[in-house]
């Protein structure tokens, strides 16, 4: 069972992790401690791993801080659903295997309803039974998630090692 956490639009990084919390003013270690710790203070401690977030458009707005999915990748989260995604937050999700659905689901689904995510057929069931589909993402998204994002894939299937040649 996932847990829906619900967001209104235009949430920025700065909600996501405030910049007094980035790495390297704390730690990397520490990343999962401090996602929405201002906006949400009860999200870090009770998120689990597999939960979704669902949000309204233009999730990820505001800075470049590629540390704000990294810290949503920290605590687990199985995937964000929102209309629409900053398109530098939508970048670094991807560089970091996060995985992203345009769709708004915000008047479908309830803050802290428990659902059933499938990650095979993109599907969110409810405990009433409703069956959402998300959109299918094209095959090379898929294997970029399995590989945990751009890099992992990139250092995976290049033909040269990373910092050299043959």
């Amino acid at each position: 069972m996932a847990r829906i956490w619900l967001f209104p639009d235009d949430i920025d990084t700065d909600q996501i992790v405030p910049g007094r919390y980035a790495p390297y003013m704390t730690s990397e270690a520490e990343l999962g401690k401090y996602p929405f710790i201002e906006y949400r203070p009860e999200f870090a401690a009770k998120v689990q791993p597999g939960d979704l977030i669902v949000a309204g458009s233009n999730f990820g707005c505001g800075s470049s801080r590629e540390y704000a999915p990294r810290a949503l990748v920290a605590v687990g989260i199985a995937a964000i659903i929102a209309p629409s995604f900053s398109r530098i937050f939508y970048r670094n999700a991807l560089n970091l295997g996060l995985k992203l659905f345009e769709a708004d689901l915000v008047r479908d689904l309830s803050d802290g309803e428990h659902v059933v995510y499938d990650d095979a057929s993109f599907t969110i069931r409810t405990g009433a039974g409703i069956l959402h589909t998300l959109p299918q993402p094209p095959d090379w998204l898929r294997q970029t998630w399995v590989e945990g994002g751009i890099v992992s894939y990139y250092r995976k299937y290049q033909r040269l090692p990373v910092g050299g040649a043959e």
